[in-house]
């Protein structure tokens, strides 16, 4: 019986299925837990409910003993229900839960966090200030200058301008704050999440998206990842003879053959066939195991039917089964005999199954001796040539017990996986997928650096990473089995060395013959290296269950759709569908292509913040006013936030992202290029609307819109100053397309009609919103040749950014970058003592943690202050207090130490 959960971590068998959904165990704990009950029910039905429940809890508390009685005596049936109906198990999975380790979600979560924070505060400083000087210019002008009185009978529309005052700083304030970020990077993902579905991408967590741009390593399997995985004996030694290619079933004595046929019929998954093509003319279709595939494949070719052998010799005949895992790299079956002895069947890796042979079949049908000179003279003249051919290697062997030998302890391995005869060694093939080359390169290119580690033999592995381009002739890099791998990184008491595994995976490119936990160790040694100036972000890729570790531990882990077991997949963060490595090229361009879109979205906001900001202060603190009002600023937000991040964020990736090197987790979201754009195309935006703000009615000879009135009617003059405004905004948004300096920003505009749709349906919505917005927008019509001039001037933004992109930035020694990341000289030392046992950092929640410290910290001194102050008075005034209800404060300082302690936050001494 299967308990539910769980999975099969190895062999062989079938099921039947009783139960789905909720008839099924977990359905019914569910329904009696109340997923199915309605939410719009009476209060007073979910009191009864309540009662109800918790007489039923008090019963299941009571009975629990008795439950774990009648679960032994049931041997163990019961007790998959068991932890459900008593605390300890609640307790114990809380404690499962709070135990795990906190692990980094995003690092660019983390950059933008911190920026946001820091533009944030910025905003919040510019809109008090700005609120400020109005009221002391108004204050000052009104009642100093002026010299007039405070009329009672005026108050009201004193307050209607410092309701005014404050509306023009919340503005500010609204236009400063980014709050479109958090949108652009959930739009970004969500966009690019659903196109590499098309790619053959399956993402399971969102952040592994973003956080596949930032890769510098990856590990890959070979079968079926870099090779078709459409196995196929190409070569094989029999009879003492060896055959370059399949030999016709005349040269092989008939009793070898028989024998070789039985052995790869019962000695495979009876669920691995060869299937007649699905087209006439192609090839056979293979079905399970694809080198249990290859084997049955060379069978058909020795022109015998191993489907007979297998309906001769059913599944139910097997005595024993030692199923193929990660220690054995064998797998073999036994079979009882007529006579009552047995034979078993044994095929696996060559070089570790010779070891075991001690005869080999002659080309008589007879076996002779096979000693360790016959096995090193095979291994140079036979296994060897084969796998600098790229071709796997399987021994296939036999051995029999006899009944004189007695029954033999089946579940000795060691023994009984001994003093076995050899049958022949067998060459297969694995053709490298046509795109993988290119591939390779390609990431090459990208500054990533790819290791390929398999089970296979090394000289097969060094064959087949030649082929893929992982290594070049006269490359100075190295190529090393499990065994030698474990021997450098282990010191004399066989402990690992993170020192050691420096000294050797720089150089690494394949990893042969290794077991799961050497890949475990492989990247974990990666990912904890401190001798690369920046930390590895390292990609894994894995099939087997044994790989969960690896996929877990690796930034992203890649489980294989097709080949991949169900406990691969649930410790990936992304599944390739066609296990196939160009797949994960391109998750690198889609993660990269995360990351610039969110600088794109950036550089164009930031633009904007700066230039609003600097026109709502300037021109409130000199004209009394905003040029820009508050629905106009309200809509100018939702261009730059909502609209802009929606155009910028599903940009389509090129392939121009792979021929620079990996962002890098420290890299400053705003590059100093970016710096450059931003600072730059602010200066023309704040010269053409300052020059508008102060002359233009003399350009366009209209009325000034300076000093007008509180409730004065829209003026030309500050309708073709907004205009302007939005205009340039919307052409700067073509500029915002490139953040790396180049010229032509027109290139692949069309591949994105969002944008484009976005872009002109803004257009036409500012001419609606100008030429019958009214007073609501507090816009007036405009004529054609006003447009003709804001159009030109927003046009400006595209000719000025050409200028821009002139200017080299390394003359700009002034520009700063922005956006790091969080170091780890910045976090305090307490929380650094706090995470000591955490693999990573959020460094999202960690920005947001600080204010909540200090909140914490507030309270608790806001206790101690409370339990002194209380303890003075109950000396001197112990009635008069004994009437005093302190159950509100009590509630609010019970709350605050069960948050403080809820969320670990460290508490300060108490006095």
């Amino acid at each position: 019986m299967l308990l539910s959960g769980t999975h099969v971590m190895e062999g062989s068998g079938k099921m039947l299925v009783t139960a789905v959904g909720v008839n099924s165990q977990t359905g019914i704990i569910f329904t009696l837990l109340g997923a199915g009950e309605d939410d719009d029910e009476d209060d007073e039905e979910k009191k009864e409910k309540e009662e109800k429940k918790k007489q039923k809890k008090n019963k299941k508390q009571d009975g629990s003993v008795e439950n774990r009685k009648k679960a032994k005596a049931q041997d163990g049936a019961a007790m998959e229900m068991q932890p459900l109906n008593s605390d300890e198990g609640a307790d114990a999975e809380e404690k499962k839960k709070a135990s795990v380790p906190k692990k980094e979600k995003s690092v660019l979560q983390g950059k933008l966090t911190k920026l946001a924070v820091q533009i944030g505060k910025g905003g919040l400083l510019m809109s008090a200030v700005t609120v400020i000087i109005l009221v002391v210019l108004f204050l000052v002008d009104t009642f100093w200058y002026q010299g007039l009185p405070w009329v009672k009978d005026c108050t009201p529309i004193y307050i209607q301008f410092f309701v005014k005052f404050f509306i023009i700083g919340v503005t500010v304030l609204v236009v400063a704050v980014p709050e479109g970020l958090p949108l652009a990077v959930t739009i970004s993902l969500a966009y690019s999440v659903k196109k590499m579905m098309a790619d053959n991408n399956l993402v399971r967590h969102l952040d592994a998206c973003e956080t596949m741009g930032n890769a510098t390593a990856i590990c890959s399997d070979k079968t079926g990842t870099l090779t078709m995985n459409r196995m196929t004996v190409v070569q094989v030694y029999i009879a003492e003879k060896h055959f370059k290619k399949i030999p016709p079933p005349e040269n092989i004595p008939s009793s070898v053959l028989d024998m070789l046929v039985v052995g790869i019929a019962v000695n495979s998954a009876y669920t691995t066939n060869i299937l007649p093509p699905e087209k006439e003319g192609g090839l056979p279709r293979q079905v399970g195991n694809k080198t249990e595939c290859a084997l049955l494949g060379f069978a058909n070719d020795l022109k015998r039917d191993y489907r007979a052998v297998r309906a001769e010799i059913p599944e139910e005949k097997f005595y024993k089964v030692y199923t193929f895992n990660s220690v054995r790299k064998s797998m073999s079956t036994v079979l009882k005999m007529p006579d009552g002895s047995f034979r078993m069947f044994s095929k696996g890796a060559s070089e570790i199954l010779l070891k075991k042979c001690y005869k080999i079949v002659t080309a008589g049908g007879e076996a002779k001796v096979f000693r360790p000179r016959d096995r090193d003279d095979m291994v140079k003249k036979v296994i060897e040539p084969m796998a600098s051919e790229g071709l796997r290697t399987i021994c296939l062997a036999y051995r029999d017990f006899p009944i004189s030998e007695g029954q033999p302890d089946w579940d000795n391995e060691n023994d009984i996986l001994s003093g076995l005869t050899c049958i022949c060694v067998v060459g297969i093939e694995d053709p490298v997928r046509p795109e993988v080359p290119d591939a390779i390169k390609k990431c090459q290119q990208a500054g990533i650096t790819v290791r390929m580690v398999t089970g296979d033999n090394i000289n097969t592995a060094r064959a087949i990473a030649c082929k893929c381009g992982i290594l070049q002739p006269g490359d100075d890099f190295l190529c090393l089995d499990g065994k030698e791998f474990n021997r450098r990184i282990r010191n004399e008491r066989g402990e690992i060395e993170q020192e050691r595994i420096d000294k050797i995976w720089p150089k690494l490119r394949v990893l042969a013959r290794s077991s799961p936990t050497d890949k475990h160790t492989l990247v974990k040694g990666i990912i904890d290296s401190t001798i690369a100036e920046q930390r590895q972000v390292v990609a894994v890729t894995g099939d087997g269950t044994n790989d969960g570790p690896a996929l877990k531990k690796a930034d992203v882990g890649f489980a294989m759709g097709i080949a991949g077991t169900d406990v691969a997949k649930e410790a990936s963060d992304i599944i390739l569908t066609d296990d196939n490595f160009s797949s994960i090229v391109k998750a690198v361009m889609w993660g990269r292509n995360v990351y610039d879109s969110i600088s794109k979205f950036l550089q164009f906001q930031l633009t904007v913040n700066v230039v609003a900001v600097i026109v709502a202060f300037t021109g409130a603190c000199i004209t009394q006013d905003s040029p820009l009002k508050a629905v106009q600023m309200l809509w100018v937000n939702l261009i730059m936030d909502t609209f802009a991040s929606l155009a910028l964020a599903t940009e389509p990736p090129t392939e121009a992202l792979l021929l620079r090197k990996p962002y890098g987790r420290n890299k400053p979201l705003i590059s100093r290029t970016m710096m450059k754009n931003i600072l730059g195309h602010a200066v023309y935006q704040l010269a053409t609307i300052f020059t508008l703000l102060f002359v233009g009615e003399k350009l366009f000879d209209i009325d000034s819109g300076r000093n007008a009135p509180l409730n004065a009617p829209p003026s030309e003059h500050y309708t073709i100053v907004f205009n302007t405004f939005v205009l340039m905004q919307l052409f700067n948004e073509i500029n915002a397309r490139k953040i790396h300096g180049e010229r032509n920003v027109f290139e692949g505009v069309f591949n994105n009609l969002i944008f484009c749709s976005i872009v002109l349906g803004t257009f036409i919505i500012q001419i609606l919103i100008v030429q019958i917005g009214g007073k609501p927008f507090s816009c007036v019509a405009l004529t054609l040749d006003q447009w003709l001039w804001c159009t030109f001037l927003g046009f400006g933004s595209l000719i000025w950014g050409q200028v821009i992109s002139s200017i080299p930035t390394s003359r700009l020694k002034f520009l700063k970058t922005a956006g790091h990341g969080t170091q780890k000289d910045e976090i305090p030392e307490y929380e650094l003592e706090e995470l000591d046992d955490v693999d990573e950092i959020d460094h999202a929640e960690r920005e947001l943690r600080r204010g909540q410290i200090l909140w914490f910290r507030g309270l608790n001194r806001i206790q101690t202050q409370v339990i002194v102050v209380t303890s003075a008075c109950m000396l001197h005034t112990p009635h008069t207090l004994g009437i005093i209800s302190h159950k509100p404060l009590n509630s609010v300082l019970s709350y605050s130490r069960k948050s403080s302690a809820e969320m670990k936050r460290p508490k300060s001494p108490r006095l």
